[in-house]
């Protein structure tokens, strides 16, 4: 099967036209105490990652489960779920310690060109949903958008899992557009991973959650009746303009708050990206890679005491 041709890359609205959100304040302190209340009543989900400085996964580095366990007592208090990326490295172990602390998985098995590390990330997947510390499976990180390997080859990987674990969700995670691409891959989940990211389609904060919306309504459209979960999004506190769209300490509050605002009121399933700044992604992503946290580096609260 051929990729499908005039590939949608993003979404294509007047964005003059969407509602831009009112400054909420001017105010740091105000916007930290919002930011507060909406995580001390526990937001839907948060992508977890156990990486110390240091370490990268890229080369990788093993984690231990204290690692694991410490960060996320860090998080436990915020969030009713956690979303994981790999299950090699010791972040296998993940799922299984999030359970003790009676937080909800969504497991990743990372899939690249590497299709002998494949396969263990496929074995490990199986075996921890089989183990009951999976509540949902995600096969896959944008493995199309990069190119890594054909959606047969995805497709493939899929059906292995869900064969294995008929009684777990199993999806895939890629860009919100991805599914508008490649609807044989919506055929074959039981539900759709969306990653929604404004600020890397040059938006304004003004009107960035107005954005999103759109973009997890083109998923829903298309997902052929199917439950959308926005697998990740979010907005960086450092880093150059984007277009116009501005990393900042005040901006990246005033996102998370819209954001949860309206995920909460639709009763939508999100996951904020992300739990902590991940310094290794300095290497791959430059400056806006390693401040996408709500905590830092260190595991410190980045908004406020």
């Amino acid at each position: 099967m051929s990729k499908p041709k005039n590939q949608m890359r993003y979404l294509n609205v007047n964005r003059y036209l969407l509602n831009k959100h009112p400054l909420i304040s001017e105010n740091p302190k105000e916007l930290e105490d919002k930011v507060k209340k909406i995580l001390d009543q526990k937001i839907s989900g948060l992508s977890f990652s156990p990486y110390l400085e240091g370490q990268d996964p890229s080369v990788k580095s093993l984690i231990s489960h204290q690692q694991i366990a410490d960060r996320l007592e860090i998080i436990r208090p915020y969030t009713k779920w956690i979303r994981t990326f790999s299950t090699t490295n010791g972040n296998e172990e993940v799922p299984r310690i999030a359970h003790e602390k009676s937080l909800k998985t969504l497991v990743g098995a990372w899939l690249d060109s590497d299709l002998e590390n494949n396969e263990i990330e496929i074995n490990n997947i199986i075996e921890i949903a089989k183990a009951g510390h999976a509540d949902m499976v995600a096969i896959g990180n944008e493995v199309l958008l990069r190119e890594d390997f054909e959606v047969e080859q995805l497709i493939e990987y899929i059906r292995r899992v869900k064969q294995a674990v008929p009684h777990v969700p199993v999806g895939y995670v890629d860009a919100y557009y991805m599914f508008v691409n490649y609807p044989e891959i919506v055929d074959e989940c039981d539900v759709l991973f969306a990653n929604c990211y404004p600020f890397w389609e040059h938006c304004a904060l003004e009107i960035s959650v107005e954005y999103m919306k759109k973009m997890y309504e083109l998923v829903s459209k298309n997902a052929k009746g199917k439950q959308v979960v926005i697998s990740e999004t979010g907005w960086p506190t450092k880093g150059e303009t984007y277009g116009a769209a501005q990393p900042s300490y005040e901006n990246a509050m005033r996102y998370f708050i819209h954001t949860f605002e309206w995920a909460n009121k639709e009763n939508i399933q999100l996951f904020y990206f992300s739990s902590f700044d991940e310094v290794w992604k300095i290497n791959h992503e430059g400056e806006y890679g390693a401040y996408w946290g709500l905590w830092d580096k260190d595991g410190k609260f980045k908004f406020g005491k």
